[in-house]
């Protein structure tokens, strides 16, 4: 079976450079169009499954790609919601910078020895355990040539991808998952996952040099 793992689109904090994590920001018009266009590339893809981050931006992405796919019904999972920031939450990158200065340059160094600071914040690992264990548990239950796609988040993708090719999550800043990016994992029975796809946004015109975000 394959997962088609999407990202939600641009949304107004994402250009802002803001931390997102669990707050519920809904798409801008470039993220609306971006979703459109992933949406037409996906158009009549048959899968089996469309399972999406209860959050906004990524429900809206995957509700356009299953008009286009013939109107499956989208499910909402709890364990693909995004990284919980904690304190850091709807902070510019720039004001955290300044704030926890120590935290904010581990956490671009050695990202898997972070826990966001303040309420709820979560580490990788933790992100790492809800993802995963959902994931595999849809895998082993998909028959060998379903399709399922999954809408997520930054950090829950590039977590993923560290799990699926028994990467540490010290590689996490190895992945550049661009919004309304795409990528695909192979998972067959009694071998090891193959990335297919990664981070693939040629849809949206997506250029070879990519700034990177700054509100990650």
């Amino acid at each position: 079976m394959k997962f088609f793992i999407v990202r939600h689109g641009e949304t107004v904090w994402n250009k802002e450079g803001r931390f997102q994590g669990q707050i519920d920001t809904e798409l801008n018009k470039t993220g609306l169009l971006q979703a459109d266009k992933l949406a037409d590339r996906l158009a009549g893809h048959k899968f089996s499954r469309m399972i999406s981050s209860p959050l906004k931006r990524a429900y809206v992405t995957a509700e356009k790609i299953a008009d286009a796919c013939g109107g499956i019904s989208v499910e909402t999972a709890a364990p693909l919601i995004e990284i919980n920031h904690g304190s850091w939450e709807g902070r510019l990158a720039a004001e955290i910078q300044s704030e926890w200065a120590d935290i904010f340059s581990a956490w671009h160094d050695a990202p898997e020895k972070v826990t966001m600071p303040g309420d709820g914040g979560e580490s990788l690992n933790d992100v790492l355990k809800r993802s995963a264990a959902f994931t595999n548990n849809a895998a082993s239950n998909a028959d060998d040539d379903a399709d399922i796609l999954l809408a997520s988040h930054d950090a829950v993708i590039k977590v993923l991808l560290c799990h699926w090719l028994d990467a540490p999550l010290s590689s996490f800043w190895r992945f550049q998952i661009p919004n309304c990016s795409i990528s695909v994992v192979e998972i067959q029975r009694n071998k090891k996952p193959r990335l297919l796809l990664m981070g693939d946004a040629a849809h949206i015109g997506d250029p070879f040099n990519r700034p990177e975000q700054k509100g990650l």
